[in-house]
């Protein structure tokens, strides 16, 4: 037993060395960590320049919020206009108290321009001239000139030879001439209360869409038109143009056909099936045979068909 023992235990000479020469080596590097800081100096850290950053991120962080309230006072962003709560009534801007500006839905900062604008002599003498105002955006002054009312100035004459002037007042009246609603264009409907560029550019799109009016009401469908600015102009709109665009139903396609703002691809297919069955229409009232067509439909889009 003590021989097996001697010899797994036993080394030579020059294992001995070996062993001895990897212990010291395991020693030596286990405790060189030690003194690295004998042999390493470590360079003292400047802060100032780090704090220079921070105080300079600082600035910036400030003027920018600066700038950006700066900037919302004069052009709103959208979430400053969400913020504000909108109230729609008639108002006269020349007489609008600052509170009534900010129901309205515009800011403090655009509000103090009008009241500096008034206080200097200045006056409103159409709901258009809203759209002059420094700081008052496209669409709020859009949203705003239906609702404008001024009231009309009156002029007083005296005359110191005839006394029958001396009593009398005016009050100058704004000439509102009849629209023919199939042959106006864009100056005719700006001439209108309440419509402006963008309203009477929409109303002649949808009629070049439709192909002509059949009605005046056929207005009060344009896209955004307040009924409360429909029913002031509807008085001033007549009717008595009879050119309207038609679509012959016997050699439309279906394209054709769902390219008018009532006529969608299900009815437009049904017609073309209807046709490809049973052949031409006789008449424009032939349509009433197709199930998907009922009586409001029909009345609505027969003015604008043929079957020649």
């Amino acid at each position: 037993m003590w021989q097996l023992f001697k010899d797994y235990f036993s080394f030579t000479k020059k294992e001995r060395k070996g062993i001895f020469t990897v212990v010291a080596i395991i020693v030596l590097l286990s405790v060189l960590p030690r003194f690295f800081h004998l042999f390493v100096k470590d360079e003292p850290i400047d802060t100032g320049e780090f704090a220079a950053e921070i105080a300079r991120l600082k600035s910036d962080s400030s003027t920018s919020k600066n700038n950006e309230e700066y900037y919302n006072d004069y052009t709103p962003s959208h979430k400053k206009e969400k913020a504000l709560k909108k109230e729609a009534f008639y108002f006269d801007p020349n007489t609008a108290s600052e509170n009534d500006w900010i129901r309205l839905g515009i800011g403090k900062q655009t509000v103090q321009t009008i009241q500096k604008y008034l206080s200097k002599g200045g006056k409103f003498y159409k709901p258009q001239d809203i759209r002059k105002i420094y700081g008052l955006s496209e669409s709020d002054a859009y949203r705003l000139i239906p609702y404008v009312n001024i009231s009309k100035e009156k002029k007083e004459y005296s005359g110191s030879q005839n006394n029958f002037y001396q009593s009398k007042t005016f009050e100058k009246k704004d000439i509102i001439h009849l629209v023919d609603v199939n042959v106006a264009d864009t100056p005719a409907f700006m001439a209108l209360p309440g419509i402006g560029a963008v309203l009477s550019k929409r109303i002649i799109s949808f009629r070049e869409k439709l192909g002509g009016f059949s009605s005046v009401d056929q207005i009060a469908e344009t896209y955004n038109l307040p009924d409360s600015t429909f029913q002031k102009i509807k008085k001033y709109l007549v009717f008595n143009s009879k050119a309207i665009k038609k679509i012959n139903i016997n050699s439309a396609t279906i394209d054709e056909m769902k390219a008018h703002p009532y006529i969608n691809y299900s009815v437009a297919n049904a017609i073309f099936q209807y046709r490809q069955q049973h052949g031409n229409f006789n008449s424009v009232d032939d349509l009433k045979k197709i199930m998907m067509i009922n009586d409001q439909l029909f009345n609505k889009v027969s003015p604008y068909l043929s079957a020649e």
